[in-house]
């Protein structure tokens, strides 16, 4: 470190914490490809699953070293970053429905598991670390697209431990001088996706039935795929203009949930009826009704913008389900 413009990673020793999720797998699979010596700092089971790394092509599975830990643990945190050049930190507790149940096991997940991260990797001197915010700190905007300036607003206790995420970052490059920058994607969607997410389900339902269930059509989200997330990510890591700052990625294009449907819909050629479903609509001052991002900052400081429209990443999004077997009731619900 640190990096040249040209993005060459071969030979940097990069730590991905997340990294058996959907964005994580997805970054540290491409991470491998680009020549980065790549940790997958992977929660600790007793089966040793890698989660998504697993759908990794086997040659990649291969290059990735593999270390189990908890973001909760200091001490597990501290021996994964030894020797890191740059920590791309997506670990959290993710899902807002689950946040309503269980609250404090986000706090531990996302604030002190942030901590640790923060203080690990300036305890091991490590030149870069981007920190994961998300839209959803935005809360029902003020005004769109939304800008950086935007006021943040907690919402849900998900969004919440995610603000106190953000705001230790900046803490940490404020007060000590960390290398840090957040970025701060819109709704990411694309192969791998948990079926919890908004599209993923819709889809999943779709191919096994033309009726759906689904909460509130009317939010409105803006959707990008995958492959531009990760650019995101190793751009912001390249951008020295982006430490101590925040800055959006999105399309700057909404997409409603009745929206999404339609064009399910439409690129499966097939009626699709919704089935109004109360356990999936979230308290009525918790929903977050509108999110397009201003991603001008991002185009600004690191040229990154939107590549891939909102069709073809959902025709790659319905290949990779339609592909995939499913071992539970598409249309059951879970938090």
């Amino acid at each position: 470190m640190p990096l040249k413009p040209d993005g060459d990673w071969r030979g940097k020793r990069v730590v991905v914490t997340g990294a058996g999720g959907f964005i994580g797998s997805h970054l540290t699979e491409h991470l491998v490809t680009l020549g980065a010596e790549t940790t997958a700092f992977l929660r600790y089971n007793s089966r040793s699953e890698t989660g998504l790394i697993q759908e990794c092509p086997a040659d990649v599975r291969a290059q990735i070293r593999l270390v189990w830990g908890d973001l909760r643990d200091p001490d597990s945190v501290r021996r994964a970053f030894q020797h890191a050049d740059v920590v791309f930190h997506l670990g959290a507790l993710v899902g807002i429905p689950y946040s309503y149940e269980s609250p404090r096991q986000y706090v531990d997940a996302n604030v002190l598991g942030t901590l640790n991260v923060l203080e690990a990797a300036r305890a091991g001197e490590v030149a870069r670390v981007i920190q994961t915010s998300t839209s959803e700190v935005y809360g029902t905007p003020i005004y769109t697209p939304i800008d950086e300036k935007h006021p943040l607003q907690g919402q849900s206790p998900y969004a919440a431990t995610k603000i106190g995420a953000d705001k230790l970052a900046e803490s940490f490059w404020r007060t000590y001088g960390m290398p840090v920058a957040t970025l701060r994607p819109f709704n990411t969607f694309g192969p791998r996706q948990s079926e919890r997410a908004i599209l993923p389900t819709i889809i999943r339902q779709a191919l096994k039935d033309s009726s759906i269930r689904l909460g509130s059509l009317a939010p409105i989200r803006d959707m990008n795929f995958v492959t531009d997330t990760v650019d995101g990510f190793l751009r912001i890591a390249q951008c020295d203009a982006a430490l101590g700052r925040v800055v959006n990625i999105g399309s700057g294009r909404g997409q409603t949930v009745g929206s999404m449907v339609e064009a399910v819909s439409k690129t499966l050629g097939k009626k699709l009826e919704v089935v109004a479903d109360p356990d999936r609509v979230r308290p009525p001052a918790s929903e977050v009704e509108e999110l397009i991002a201003d991603a001008t900052l991002a185009q600004e400081l690191f040229g990154w913008r939107s590549a891939t429209t909102f069709e073809d990443g959902l025709r790659a999004t319905i290949d990779y389900f339609s592909h995939r077997s499913v071992d539970h009731d598409p249309a059951r619900y879970t938090v």
